[in-house]
């Protein structure tokens, strides 16, 4: 019996790889709603979520085998990345800052993501086929792999932000580091040596709020997910160019992603240029958000324009 034959006498092995997945997350969900309460985050949902990485990761892994390219050619496919790219910027997240608010927020997307692949997609769009011309580039690599990563980082930045609106909002959010956010600050208080009659500086550490914490990485994450977003336009242009003679056909999907590209610039011009932290960046954050949704989702499901897989239209 070769693999393939073995592998079919157990099912469609992506399909399975995704329900496990989806599984994992789903057990993963209530217990980190459950430990927003504390102070870390939960080991069990962090564990979890790293099987469910790991099972995603086996799913594309198993996908590229079948279909014979990277798997990015459909929505399904790029749907299965998005929820491997959230769940490990999750456990990257995780890593600077255990708080149970990061897996409240980021559980659900790639929850959601590998749920709308799973159960509510049609078969045809599930299923591998052969590439069209246009897309048998190396460049298919490069480009939507560095775009749905730059998504992830995005979405989980933005999330983050939204939290910072909803959050102790009773409570004035005064940022006491730098926009990058390092933790903490070092407050300086004069003192009076009466044996040398000098004055002497005493430095003392002051811990960041949660709220502080969060503006923080929510800012150094947007970052992340901006530059990966700068390359994937960049790339794609330039694949454009290779495929259909034309850097730039204001396609819808291109014209979202420009919109995309703008809206978290001037999230960051607010932050670097006007000095704005905390709350006010966060309204352009979550501007970026439901561009993302509409760029990504909207604009691939109505069947128009190049970039689309087709769905309603």
């Amino acid at each position: 019996m070769t693999l393939q034959e073995l592998l079919n006498s157990f099912g469609d092995p992506v399909l399975t790889l995704g329900f496990i997945s989806f599984t994992l997350l789903l057990i993963a969900l209530p217990f980190a709603f459950w430990s927003v309460g504390g102070t870390t985050s939960s080991s069990s949902v962090r564990l979890l979520v790293s099987l469910a990485n790991l099972f995603l990761a086996s799913q594309l892994l198993f996908r590229w085998w079948q279909s014979g390219h990277f798997p990015v050619s459909n929505l399904y496919e790029s749907l299965c990345f998005l929820a491997w790219a959230c769940s490990f910027t999750q456990l990257l997240v995780e890593r600077s800052w255990p708080s149970p608010l990061v897996s409240a927020v980021a559980t659900p997307m790639a929850l959601t993501s590998i749920a709308f692949a799973s159960f509510v997609l049609p078969e045809r769009l599930q299923g591998a086929s052969p590439l069209v011309p246009a897309l048998r580039s190396s460049w298919l690599v490069m480009h939507v792999s560095v775009i749905m990563c730059s998504y992830a980082a995005l979405l989980v930045g933005s999330l983050l932000s939204a939290v910072v609106l909803l959050t102790d909002r009773n409570q004035p959010l005064e940022i006491r580091s730098s926009s990058i956010g390092v933790g903490g600050f070092r407050g300086a208080n004069r003192a009076m040596d009466d044996s040398q009659n000098s004055n002497t500086f005493k430095l003392s550490s002051i811990a960041m709020s949660r709220n502080e914490q969060l503006d923080s990485l929510s800012y150094r994450t947007i970052t992340v997910g901006f530059l990966l977003l700068t390359l994937g336009l960049i790339s794609g242009a330039v694949w454009a160019n290779e495929a259909w003679g034309s850097w730039w056909s204001w396609d819808p999907k291109e014209t979202w992603a420009l919109i995309c590209w703008l809206v978290y610039a001037a999230y960051l011009h607010t932050r670097l240029s006007r000095g704005w932290q905390g709350r006010k960046p966060a309204y352009f954050a979550i501007t970026g958000l439901f561009v993302i949704i509409i760029c990504y989702i909207g604009v691939n499901l109505l069947g128009i324009g190049l970039h689309s897989y087709g769905w309603f239209l």
